[in-house]
């Protein structure tokens, strides 16, 4: 192949991860993990992470190796794959990094905004202050701050809006003024082979709703009671994981089990949708395989 990688994105669902093992092997490639919830060692089933059979297969690299009190970054993240990418160049192996998280891609293709750690003791004693305010009060604050990031962020996504909020409080600038300015990702520059897997959204719909179901026979709330029992922050990253929360709500006695399913599988499929968008405004250049395209004709993908 003359691509230098293969980069598989898509809405959760489409078949991204299947894609990848029969690209993989057809070239001699490592399946990278692009997906920001499939690298917690916490969260193997509710995540549909590839099975041990499946990574049997081919080579599989950073699923699974964060613990879940870590909020693992895109920029961290980059720096994995840079790290990755080096040894694997010297061993001839195709990268083949497949996800879908919008924004591990634009790390890795485009670079990442320069954005000041918050310090530690910022960020706990924001965080601690915020615990006692609706999302929307938030917003409202960082409205009267940062109108220009508050604009940007929708009222109810709490996790962006507190991510500006800290930003301000620690440097007392717009988490804007810093995305300007941009260091070059580790794929940057290079010949990629970027695929996009666009399924009909009652087709993904569907396989959410399915897959939902075959993760809860194996074993998912068990594995949701196991992180519970870890009391670990509820704004982290692996306590936000679709169908997370609600499978909670469940063990706390605040939603039936039916109604803690019915509400990951809808946050799964709203999710699904941002996806589908993410990809289609904010990621040119990708090629878009349609259903019924044969996704291993190399004449086709080229």
């Amino acid at each position: 192949m003359k691509y230098s990688a293969v980069l598989i994105a898509g809405p959760t669902a489409s078949g991204k991860s299947a894609l990848a093992v029969a690209l993989a092997r057809r070239f001699g490639g490592v399946v990278i993990n692009a997906d920001s919830m499939q690298v917690y060692r916490d969260l193997e089933v509710i995540t549909a992470r590839p099975m041990p059979e499946e990574m049997g297969e081919v080579p599989h690299r950073l699923y699974g190796h964060i613990d879940g009190a870590v909020n693992h970054s895109a920029a961290a993240y980059a720096a994995e794959v840079t790290a990755l990418l080096q040894e694997l160049a010297g061993q001839g192996a195709l990268p083949v990094l497949v996800g879908g998280t919008g924004l591990y891609f634009k790390a890795l293709t485009e670079g990442l905004s320069e954005i000041p750690p918050v310090p530690e003791e910022v960020r706990t004693a924001f965080r601690a202050r915020a615990a006692e305010h609706e999302t929307g009060e938030l917003h409202a604050e960082l409205a009267g701050k940062d109108p220009e990031m508050a604009a940007r962020l929708r009222p109810s996504d709490r996790l962006r809006v507190m991510r500006a909020l800290e930003v301000f409080e620690a440097t007392g600038r717009s988490l804007a003024s810093f995305q300007g300015s941009r260091q070059p990702g580790p794929l940057a520059g290079q010949d990629l082979l970027k695929l996009f897997l666009a399924p009909e959204r009652e087709l993904v719909r569907a396989r959410i709703d399915a897959r939902f179901d075959v993760m809860m026979g194996q074993g998912a709330l068990d594995e949701v009671a196991a992180l519970r029992e870890r009391r670990l922050d509820p704004l982290l990253p692996v306590m936000r994981a679709h169908g997370v929360p609600g499978l909670i709500a469940y063990l706390d006695g605040r939603l039936s089990l039916d109604e803690a399913v019915t509400r990951g599988k809808a946050d799964t499929r709203a999710y699904a949708k941002r996806q589908m968008t993410w990809f289609r405004h904010q990621m040119e250049g990708w090629i878009a395989i349609p259903p019924g395209l044969d996704p291993l004709s190399i004449e086709q993908l080229e």
